[in-house]
C-alpha cells in the first residue's frame, strides 16, 4: 500500500476542514516525506483535545488521544512532543462544536 506523505495528507486535511467551515492553521510544519501529524482540537473556550497518529494491532492508522484538559496544558504537551522531535505536524482545528473530521473515511489512512 502506498502512503502518502505528511505535506500531502496536511494539505489534503486542511482543505477538508475549509471545505466544511471549520478554521484550521498549521502551527509546526514538520518533515514532508514522513513528518508524525498531531491535531490540537480548541473548542474556544479554553479547553482543548490533541490527537496523534498510530497505528492499531494489526497496522491500521489509528487517531489516539493525546491529552486533552486546559488549552495552555494541551499545549505545552504538545511543545513537549516537538522537543523530542523537530519533524512532526501540529494543526490546531478550532470549532465550538467540536468538529475535527478525524472520524471520517480517509483520515486513517
Amino acid at each position: 500500500m502506498t502512503r502518502l506523505t505528511s505535506e500531502f495528507w496536511v494539505a489534503a486535511y486542511l482543505r477538508r476542514l475549509q471545505l466544511a467551515n471549520i478554521p484550521a492553521f498549521v502551527t509546526a510544519k514538520g518533515n514532508a516525506t514522513a513528518g508524525n501529524i498531531m491535531v490540537k482540537l480548541n473548542t474556544l473556550d479554553g479547553r482543548a483535545q490533541a490527537f496523534q497518529r498510530s497505528y492499531d494491532a494489526e497496522g491500521g492508522r489509528i487517531w489516539m488521544l493525546l491529552s486533552e484538559g486546559d488549552d495552555k496544558d494541551v499545549d505545552a504537551s504538545l511543545n513537549r512532543q516537538r522537543g523530542f522531535d523537530r519533524d512532526i505536524w501540529i494543526i490546531e482545528v478550532e470549532d465550538r462544536n467540536g468538529r475535527h473530521l478525524l472520524d471520517e473515511p480517509g483520515f486513517s489512512d
